[in-house]
């Protein structure tokens, strides 16, 4: 028996010591973005392999540039967009994490009922129409984040995109190493220049050419929040970045743009 307390004990310890070793990675990473431009992220890496193998080749635009060539509108308008008091917290709203879980808590329960009507359709069928109907889609709950900018850089740079709770938990670390390592300017910068605009389009410099065919540096207020309301989406407004919808939500995202402070 105590043969056993001390094999578990031993493992709990190296599980500890493990997760300590993890913890001082990540804070060497982060120390080192004070000097060093990350060369990618996680997700670019996981982003370049799926279009490997999925397509057989990888299509990438990505162009580093300082924080004084990306135009103060794109700044503004990600910042209006996306964390409207980035400039004020420490890196996580927590008020926005608890109203995404509520949102995400109603919109589940939802989809819960559509699945319960759904499945009672099929009982009552017929055995050939119900075996017709395996095909049907059941409703899936549309999930809302709360993050902030700087746990969405936290994600990107070393994380997948698993959602668990001990993620999250990592997220978190991660996210107050960069915010007590970082200035909130390199955050930004370093988030602009590498945050997704499109399948193979990272940066505020390649989504600036690729849809405005103009530098970073020359973005103008529509063309900025433009580009800020794709943010959450990328991969579905590229084919059309002259919605409706993008340029009405773009025109509410530029009124917001003047109240916005940026580090």
């Amino acid at each position: 028996m105590k043969s056993i307390w001390r094999s578990l004990s031993r493992l709990v310890v190296l599980l500890l010591l493990s997760a300590f070793a993890l913890q001082l990675y990540f804070l060497a990473r982060v120390a080192l973005m004070i000097v060093v431009d990350p060369q990618s992220t996680t997700f670019q890496r996981s982003e370049i392999w799926r279009l490997a193998t999925e397509q057989h080749e990888v299509l990438w635009s990505q162009d580093w540039v300082a924080y004084a060539h990306i135009a103060d509108p794109l700044k503004r308008a990600v910042i209006a967009s996306e964390d409207a008091n980035f400039s004020d917290h420490s890196g996580v709203e927590w008020d926005a994490l608890e109203k995404a879980w509520e949102r995400n808590q109603r919109a589940e329960q939802q989809a819960e009922k559509i699945n319960e009507h759904i499945d009672k359709r099929l009982a009552r069928a017929p055995s050939a129409k119900a075996a017709a109907s395996k095909a049907v889609v059941h409703a899936q709950a549309k999930v809302v984040g709360g993050s902030t900018i700087t746990q969405q850089l936290a994600k990107n740079l070393f994380l997948g995109g698993e959602r668990s709770l001990a993620r999250k938990a990592q997220e978190f670390i991660i996210t107050f190493m960069l915010e007590a390592l970082l200035s909130k300017e390199r955050i930004l910068e370093i988030y602009l220049n590498n945050v997704e605009w499109g399948e193979g389009i990272f940066g505020a410099e390649a989504a600036a050419h690729h849809y405005f065919h103009v530098p970073a540096a020359r973005l103008g207020t529509m063309q900025a929040a433009r580009l800020a309301v794709m943010l959450p989406a990328p991969k579905r407004f590229e084919k059309r970045p002259g919605s409706a919808y993008v340029v009405g939500r773009a025109g509410t995202v530029a009124a917001r743009m003047s109240s916005v402070d940026l580090p």
